[in-house]
């Protein structure tokens, strides 16, 4: 069988390192990738640049090397432009020499992944304003905040956040801007925003929110000035962090994408098409809270759909099981994950939901020392069905969202997850953990509800 993959970053790397442990020279493998490296993690573009992780080379877990010591023949600098599903071909071009090439294909495996939305605004061409996705963008970060002194970051998701605290650990003046009146406004709820916010402006973050960059003023063909509706900012250096989009503008009107153009999977990941398989930030994922699919670019997602694909090239063995969206951020010194759905995005789906808040301590008062930890539940309210959840401590507690992931894919109710089996020792957590108490207070809010 000869497949043929589009693009190597998380989903393309494992899908290859997958397929080639399982069918060895059974499968035929030929990789298009417009870039000369695979596998770089964008998220660890702030560690490097606030000085975490040193060497971004580290950020790379695989390489077109390895991927060619599998078996895997790997067409680095190259692009695929067109595709011909009746005669299944690609139409690829030599980035190096400008040669342009026909490829058949038995199954195609589109993993052509993202890139960065940029604003279309007057002044966006100017020199040094930058995006930060992968690899060559974080080296241009690093150079070119070595002589800004006033940075400003448009976006206030987690990249954006990520990056103006790494810029102040550096020693900058940082303004973050957002069109949203919050930062994170998309993973939490007020309640933890409001804190986020105040350690961040404590930090000597400036907060520009609930304001819209109208254009880029600059000299000399350099970036100066952000212009937004209410305010003006000087700027050495300006990064974008608006989101990303799906590089799937050659598949348009051949695959059903959504409005956006992330193609749509079935629970076997094969596109419209039932040769061509997407995976990563190219494809929609089915989300579990809402049991719709949605466009959610983590290397979670990427990792685990690559793997499927593998698993499923030759007949339909694994379904995918869906996302939560499960994520997490470190903001100075407070630790945050989410798992499903806010009350925003509640909301906005329509979903007649509940909430429970609560604040608990993570070690028992007689222990040296303890930490608040902030935990939030979004639930429907008709059955007690758990949506969402969001936990916060300056201990680290995030691997708690891994819990409200497996009990938001498996439907657990507010009952199960109140009364769920969870370890207990002083160092560690309080004999009813703080998952099983916030649950127990929505029980005790439903029960008051019902009479």
């Amino acid at each position: 069988m000869k497949v043929i993959v589009i693009g190597c970053t998380h989903a393309g790397t494992a899908f290859i390192t997958t397929a080639k442990k399982l069918y060895g020279d059974n499968v035929k493998i030929t990789t298009y990738e417009r870039n000369d490296t695979v596998s770089f993690l964008s998220c660890g573009i702030a560690l490097h640049i606030g000085g975490v992780v040193k060497d971004p080379m580290k950020l790379f877990y695989s390489s077109p090397k390895t991927l060619s010591d599998l078996g895997a023949e790997m067409k680095m600098r190259h692009e695929v432009f067109g595709v011909n599903f009746d005669e299944k071909y690609v139409i690829a071009k030599n980035l190096e020499t400008g040669e342009t090439f026909k490829d058949h294909f038995d199954k195609l495996v589109i993993t052509s992944g993202s890139w960065p939305i940029v604003p279309d605004v007057p002044g966006k061409d100017l020199q040094g304003i930058l995006l930060s996705k992968n690899f060559y963008h974080a080296k241009d970060i690093a150079n070119n905040s070595k002589n800004a002194q006033k940075i400003v970051v448009i976006g206030a998701g987690y990249i954006g956040v990520e990056l103006a605290e790494a810029f102040k650990h550096r020693g900058k003046e940082v303004v973050l801007i957002d069109i949203a009146d919050r930062i994170l406004s998309r993973y939490l709820d007020k309640e933890f925003t409001e804190l986020l916010e105040n350690e961040m402006t404590e930090n000597g973050v400036k907060l520009a929110l609930g304001e819209t960059v109208v254009r880029f003023e600059g000299e000399n063909g350099c970036v100066k000035k952000v212009v937004t509706n209410k305010s003006v900012y000087e700027a050495d250096m300006v990064v974008l962090a608006t989101g990303f989009r799906p590089n799937t503008d050659i598949f348009r009107d051949k695959l059903k994408t959504l409005p956006g153009g992330a193609l749509i999977v079935d629970e076997y990941l094969h596109t419209s098409n039932q040769d061509a398989y997407a995976a990563g930030d190219s494809a929609a994922v089915w989300y579990n809270p809402t049991d719709s699919y949605e466009y959610i670019p983590l290397a979670t997602n990427a990792v685990r759909m690559g793997t499927i694909i593998a698993y499923n090239l030759f007949e339909d063995r694994i379904r995918y099981p869906g996302t939560q969206g499960t994520s997490g951020v470190k903001v100075f010194s407070y630790n945050v994950a989410t798992s499903g759905i806010n009350e925003l995005l509640a909301q906005q789906k329509g979903i007649d939901y509940d909430v429970i808040y609560a604040i608990e301590n993570n070690r028992p008062e007689f222990m040296p020392d303890y930490e608040p930890v902030y935990v939030k539940l979004v639930y429907r309210k008709d059955d007690g069905t758990i949506v969402g959840g969001q936990v916060m401590s300056r201990a680290d507690v995030t691997e708690s969202a891994n819990t409200l992931s497996v009990a938001i894919q498996n439907k657990y109710k507010i009952k199960d997850l109140a009364f769920a089996d969870f370890f207990f020792q002083p160092y560690f957590n309080k004999p009813w953990n703080f998952l099983n108490t916030v649950a127990l207070k929505a029980l005790e809010k439903m029960d008051k509800s019902n009479k």
